[in-house]
């Protein structure tokens, strides 16, 4: 009598054990159906007046501008550097470059990369649950280490840093090698056929929206252009009165479009969230092949507002408020701790410096910036700090264009000069009238708050170490195999 006491005992908790795991399940399964889907699409050398709405000539981008009218653009919002790598790791970690030891390009013969130990966008929605995907240029690393499968991404095709850093490059000062297309950590080809990268970045892209529809995912698609050299396909050459950037740039829009309709097509419009933006202002170096800063100062390379301040929209219909403006300032180091507000993923322990913004993109009501200041470092000297509509520039050298190229080839380089100068953004977005005079008491605040990151990341035009400055990472493995050469002639 006893031992079926006992059996019947332990048939019922088995049973309750079996019941919970199934509600867990369930319930697991419930959590993740409300968690967003996620899509960064990233152009290189994108300017802020190279899209419709910010009032680009000769060419069009229709679906752009209707994400701007569906959802809300960014008036004010700036790039982590005005140049590739740096730029990419602040969008992939929440901090400054300087902080995760990015101060400039990798390249080809780049023995190192973005350190594995820090937390990239995938690795914290892999937290919880997301397949996650990278295509298109990566350039934070190209030896296998520091690809992008080891960051987090369960797929990535591309190429692993710029498209100019190949054998054809029209700068006689290079002796770039032939330049690899990737599949995870697989070397498919060498010297790709460009005009082809575009779309193929974009079938996968929607493939993979299709395989994995029905669970969370975050897309990563990192657009080999508009940097130079300018490629596009046969459906798009010649059509825009803008010429080849122009061509460019609307199979760059057709690529959102096709995005945009898949996830309408399947449904899933109202559970995504998409952003839109750049890794930095255009390469005015290139004359006809660079693009338009709109109203701002200078281009990619400097910290002034057309090297900083970047096309951004961002999109997820009944979330993000349709056709709104958000005029205060955010940048790419805030959209990981966005998104880890928005999945509820834990951050790292390593300090970051992006803040959430989620109460500007949802319109909230006197929602302000959440940056006291914001600071403008080249490599490891730091130029310029704002604070709200007040912008201080420390006393630089800058790269300019003497005179611009065009066809595809570079033009001069010259060197500009800057004292010390403080510029009202709100009403000088060109950055053309010092007030630092008229206002010395804003001018010392913004010195003060100079100071602090000085104590943390440093400052090497006044010899000041940085001891928030982490390690880059170092390669533990070889190369990757390379296949036969395939050069391709342009």
């Amino acid at each position: 009598m006893k031992n079926i006491r006992r059996r019947e005992l332990l048939i019922l908790v088995v049973c309750l054990a079996a019941c919970l795991v199934h509600v867990a399940g369930a319930a697991g399964a419930k959590e993740k159906a409300g968690l967003p889907n996620i899509i960064v699409i990233f152009a290189d050398d994108m300017g802020f007046g190279d899209i419709g709405i910010n009032g680009a000539e000769g060419y069009t981008t229709p679906n752009i501008d209707r994400m701007a009218a569906e959802g809300m653009q960014f008036a004010e919002f700036c790039a982590g550097r005005s140049v590739c790598s740096p730029s990419r790791a602040a969008l992939m970690t929440g901090c400054y470059p300087l902080r995760v030891g990015v101060k400039s390009n990798f390249g080809p013969k780049s023995t190192n990369g973005l350190h594995p130990d820090e937390m990239t966008i995938a690795d914290l929605v892999k937290q919880r649950g997301y397949s996650t995907a990278m295509y298109g240029k990566w350039h934070l690393g190209h030896l296998p280490d520091f690809l992008p499968t080891e960051q987090g991404f369960d797929e990535y095709y591309g190429l692993p840093y710029s498209n100019d850093m190949w054998p054809f490059h029209p700068d006689p000062r290079y002796n770039f090698p032939d330049l690899p297309l990737m599949e995870g950590k697989k070397i498919l080809e060498y010297n790709s056929d460009q005009t082809k990268l575009t779309a193929e970045y974009t079938r996968r892209t929607v493939k993979f929206i299709e395989t994995h529809k029905k669970k969370p995912f975050f897309i990563y698609l990192a657009h080999a252009m508009p940097h130079v050299p300018l490629f596009t396909s046969e459906k798009f050459a010649g059509k825009t009165k803008r010429g080849l950037y122009g061509d460019v740039l609307e199979e760059i829009d057709w690529s959102v479009g096709q995005i945009l309709s898949t996830l309408k097509r399947l449904d899933i419009d109202e559970k995504t969230l998409v952003i839109f933006t750049s890794d930095n202002g255009p390469w005015l170096l290139y004359g006809d092949h660079g693009g338009s800063a709109g109203p701002f100062r200078e281009g990619k390379n400097t910290m002034f507002e057309g090297g900083m301040r970047v096309p951004c929209v961002m999109w997820w219909p009944g979330k993000i408020p349709a056709g709104s403006v958000c005029n205060e300032l955010a940048s790419t180091i805030d959209i990981l701790p966005t998104i880890a507000g928005l999945t509820g993923a834990p951050l790292s322990d390593r300090r970051i410096d992006g803040l959430d913004i989620w109460p500007l993109m949802s319109g909230r009501s006197g929602a302000k910036t959440p940056h006291e200041a914001f600071y403008y470092y080249y490599s490891t000297n730091l130029q310029a700090v704002r604070s709200g509509r007040w912008k201080l520039h420390f006393a630089h050298d800058y790269g300019m264009v003497a005179e611009p190229g065009g066809g595809g080839k570079p033009g001069k380089r010259g060197t500009g000069k800057i004292a010390l100068s403080l510029f009202d953004l709100k009403k000088d977005e060109g950055e053309t009238t010092n007030v630092a005079a008229e206002h010395p008491e804003i001018v010392d605040r913004l010195k003060k708050l100079a100071e602090q990151i000085r104590k943390d990341l440093g400052d090497s035009s006044r010899r000041q170490p940085g001891p928030g400055i982490r390690k880059l990472g170092i390669t533990q493995s070889p190369a990757a195999p390379a296949p036969a050469r395939q050069r391709r002639q342009k």
